[in-house]
């Protein structure tokens, strides 16, 4: 049984703001990456963040990033964000632990 992928607000905003083909990216890699594993860390595509309580992981999808917290069956998308702006948006919203 796969894992349940729940939208914050503010991310279902981001993926909306999004240009079409990138917003269909992010959905195809969200299914393909987070539906069965979310916790599997890889080199390139999911890393798991390193002194913050949350977010407690980042997904990689070209040059956007997508910051999500598992939570037992459940991932809750917290934002997805450009590679240039994921460095502020952590600085502003991360929490470290």
């Amino acid at each position: 049984m796969g894992f349940a992928i729940l939208l914050a607000p503010e991310a279902v905003e981001d993926l909306r703001a999004l240009k079409a083909n990138v917003r269909a990216a992010v959905r195809i890699a969200l299914e393909a990456h987070l539906r069965h594993e979310p916790r599997k860390t890889s080199r390139s595509r999911i890393k798991r963040l390193r002194g913050l309580h949350r977010p407690q992981y980042r997904l990689r999808v070209g040059e956007v990033r997508v910051f999500y917290d598992v939570s037992g069956s459940t991932v809750e998308i917290l934002a997805i964000v450009a590679k240039s702006e994921a460095q502020a948006w952590l600085a502003q919203f991360g929490s470290r632990e």
